[in-house]
């Protein structure tokens, strides 16, 4: 570069070796060339010789997000829901047997997780989309219907089935209702939806459809998240003094009714523990996102399309990359931000831990 200063010319070097990356670059969108209006992307490597390098981080962590959030849409209620019926409803020798049982799927790898949700249930869920989707919508409203026409039964019907071992009985009226779903997908399919689902998504809601999506990541890394906090949750139950309970029923008020207003509000930190614990583990997973995602770098709230998250990304480009180089660093940049992210969610989770260890000391030295 040249600079002529008082009719002196000077040769000015300048060593900016990263100069295409700011503040701006990663979190703002950039005009780039093909593209009408500025976009947010990443693609490390360009496509041809002149197309630049993109390093967008913000589909990264809308990746990521989104991931965390699906998962923890599936795990948060079943496993809290798991956590309030082991700790209030389940008989305890029921509870012995089935509490380790639901604390070992913790031990299940999360590669083993990813292979069968890519290579098994992204396929099935494609061949049966409309099913699958009713699934989704039918399950609750069938659980709910179970639980009213229980109360509807007679004394002698509700001895034989007690609430205790519901979950048993369950089972049987669940995988009736899941065959008939799945069983009356292509007619449902054919009848509502001309026999294309994937088509009327498309057409009707610009909804695409990519076989490993954001709906198999939160259906798998969900599981994988509910022992976790079904442990924490249920741990944070039952230490709550027996007396708190037993004063409340003791007065009139029902299970329910002492759940949700004495020991729920005395156990809430320790379940606001359990849940922020399961969404550190959920952004920071790596190998489920890996492959059971298309590793796409979408920004698209559609649970149907796949997305990338920063650990992922890291899996797949960190080894490729060259040492003290632009993408090197950028990538380095991304794993500082996942691993403040959840140092921040930890940390939040331990202090709420102590405070409710203290609230524990305070009700057992009131007694």
């Amino acid at each position: 570069m040249l600079w002529r200063d008082a009719g002196v010319v000077q040769r000015l070097a300048i060593d900016a070796p990263h100069a295409e990356i700011s503040w701006r670059t990663l979190w703002l969108p950039q005009p780039y060339e093909g593209h009408a209006a500025p976009q947010q992307r990443w693609q490390s490597a360009g496509e041809g010789s002149l197309d630049e390098p993109k390093y967008g981080l913000a589909p990264l962590a809308w990746g990521t997000l989104k991931a965390a959030a699906y998962a923890l849409l599936l795990a948060v209620p079943l496993a809290l829901g798991a956590a309030f019926f082991s700790a209030c409803y389940l008989p305890r020798r029921l509870r012995e047997r089935i509490k380790p049982t639901l604390e070992l799927m913790e031990a299940l790898p999360g590669v083993v997780i990813g292979f069968v949700a890519g290579l098994v249930l992204a396929p099935f869920v494609e061949r049966h989309l409309a099913g699958g989707l009713a699934l989704i919508v039918l399950l609750p409203l069938v659980m709910l219907l179970a639980g009213g026409l229980w109360t509807r039964l007679p004394a002698a019907w509700r001895r034989c089935l007690p609430l205790g071992w519901a979950g048993l009985w369950l089972m049987p009226w669940l995988a009736l209702w899941i065959a008939l779903a799945l069983w009356a997908s292509p007619w449902l399919e054919a009848a509502l939806f001309d026999g294309d689902l994937r088509g009327w998504l498309e057409a009707s809601l610009g909804l695409g459809y990519d076989q490993r999506n954001a709906l198999i990541v939160g259906l798998a890394m969900g599981f994988a998240v509910i022992p976790s906090i079904f442990a924490l949750a249920e741990d944070a139950l039952s230490g709550v003094p027996a007396s708190l309970g037993e004063g409340a029923q003791a007065l009139g008020a029902t299970r329910w009714q002492t759940l949700w207003k004495v020991l729920l509000p005395a156990a809430g930190p320790g379940v606001f523990s359990a849940v922020m614990i399961g969404a550190g583990r959920a952004v920071g997973e790596t190998m489920i996102v890996l492959m059971a995602t298309g590793n796409t770098a979408l920004m698209s709230v559609s649970p149907l399309e796949g997305m990338r998250s920063f650990a992922a990304n890291l899996a797949i480009e960190l080894p490729e990359a060259v040492p003290g180089g632009t993408h090197y660093r950028v990538l380095l940049f991304s794993a500082l931000l996942l691993f403040l992210f959840t140092f921040a969610v930890n940390t939040l989770a331990e202090l709420v831990r102590r405070r409710l260890k203290r609230r524990y000391r305070q009700l057992g030295a009131g007694r």
